[in-house]
Parts: structure tokens; C-alpha cells; sequence
């Protein structure tokens, strides 16, 4: 058990998927894993453990920010022996073409934070996703005919920013952006672990189209398939 994280050793799988919502997370749990047990409940932060396809996988939230999931990541590593998470979340969209509901498959995270350099003492701001699960997720793809989009995104610590955030995106090269990614990705370097993160487009910051909060936890099945798909091969 840790502070945050009260399941018992050997209650949470090898692999976790993790949404930030934790009604998210008991949702997919409810609607595709079998034998399903909650496994954690400090601060509403729920996870739940049980099978998919007869693997075993747990779902769990990891809340909003580098901070939140920093916590949550960091100790399913390092204190349950998580060997795999993927981070299955919503992401804005930069860029006109890049639509509602396109699925994201992330290759590299962009962080405006020092999340990196204080958790992992990496000294970068772009940080790349596991190369093994990365392409693991976009062969699982290939086979299930679910298109991908992929590139660099934004992983911000600030939802509400002062600049013109059209000039900084183009600047750096982004697609889209969340709040999650790089925090996720150094945790993972430092812990010799792997990670991947897969984005629903919620939002188009460009057309102003976006969904309701209903829409997202309905929609997003497919990315959280194909999130499953991924998590039974490993």
C-alpha cells in the first residue's frame, strides 16, 4: 500500500490502462472487463481490477495533470510492479484537419513543466513514448482497421494560457494537446518501464467543435478497445 493507493500486492495487473476520470475508469471496467473488483478508493481515485479476453488488466484513474499522474504512475512502477501503462485520455486539437473523435496514438510529448528534469533528471522537453508499445498499438490498429494519427503533442501543466497558443503550437510542432503524457513518459524512462498514451480528440481549438462530457465517456470505446487489444499481447 502506499499514500495514495490502498489495493494489496498482486491485486493490480502487469498492465494498466488509465484514464483520468475515475467514473471513466469504472465505466470501461464495468463494460468490458469480467471478475471485476474495485481495488483502490482513496480520494475517489477508483481502480479496478479484472479480465479481458481472459488476460488480466486494471483500469485505473490517474486524475488531471503531470502532478496527478506523476503520483499515480510513479507508485503502480515502482511499489506494484507495473510493467505497462497506457494512458487512454482526451486531447485538443491544433489543427483543423485533426478531427472530433480521430484517435491519437502519441510518439513523442512536449512538456512546458520541469516534471522531467525533478522526477527522472531528464534534461528535455520532448519526451517519446515507449518505442515497443507504440508500435505494438499501431500494428493492433492495423489489424482491427482503426485509423491512427500520430506525431507530437502538448502535454501542459496550464489549461487557460495567457499567449496565443496557435503561435506556440506551430512553433513546436504540435498536433493536439492534454495535460498527462510527459509526466507519464519520464516516469516510465526512470523506472525502466513502458509507456504509450492514446487521445480521443474531444475538442477542436481551431473550428471550436467539441463534445460534452457525456459524449466523451460514450465515444471513446473504440480507443479504449483497441487500448484492450494492446494491453492482452503484452
Amino acid at each position: 500500500m502506499t499514500p495514495h493507493i490502498n489495493a494489496k500486492k498482486g491485486e493490480i495487473a502487469k498492465t494498466v490502462l488509465m484514464p483520468g476520470d475515475p467514473l471513466r475508469a469504472k465505466k470501461i471496467a464495468e463494460t468490458f472487463l469480467k471478475d471485476v473488483k474495485l481495488v483502490n478508493e482513496v480520494r475517489n481515485m477508483l481502480i479496478f481490477t479484472g479480465t479481458y479476453k481472459g488476460k488480466e488488466v486494471t483500469i485505473a484513474g490517474s486524475g488531471m495533470g503531470c502532478p496527478s499522474i506523476g503520483i499515480y504512475s510513479y507508485e503502480l512502477f515502482n511499489f506494484y510492479d507495473v510493467e505497462n501503462i497506457i494512458r487512454i485520455g482526451s486531447a485538443g486539437s491544433y489543427k483543423e484537419k485533426i478531427n472530433l473523435y480521430d484517435i491519437y496514438n502519441v510518439k513523442e510529448a512536449y512538456g512546458d513543466s520541469d516534471y522531467a528534469k525533478i522526477a527522472a533528471n531528464i534534461d528535455n522537453r520532448i519526451i517519446g513514448s515507449s518505442d515497443k508499445l507504440f508500435n505494438l498499438i499501431e500494428k493492433t490498429a492495423t489489424e482491427f482497421d482503426i485509423q491512427t494519427l500520430s506525431g507530437r503533442i502538448h502535454s501542459s501543466d496550464v489549461f487557460y494560457r495567457h499567449e496565443n497558443v496557435f503561435s506556440f503550437a506551430e512553433k513546436n510542432n504540435l498536433d493536439a494537446v492534454e495535460m498527462e503524457s510527459f509526466a507519464l513518459f519520464a516516469n516510465a524512462i526512470k523506472a525502466n518501464k513502458q509507456a504509450a498514451c492514446l487521445l480521443t480528440i474531444s475538442d477542436n481549438l481551431v473550428t471550436k467543435e467539441e463534445t460534452t462530457a457525456e459524449e466523451r465517456q460514450n465515444n471513446f470505446m473504440k480507443m479504449v478497445e483497441l487500448a484492450l487489444e494492446t494491453a492482452i499481447k503484452l
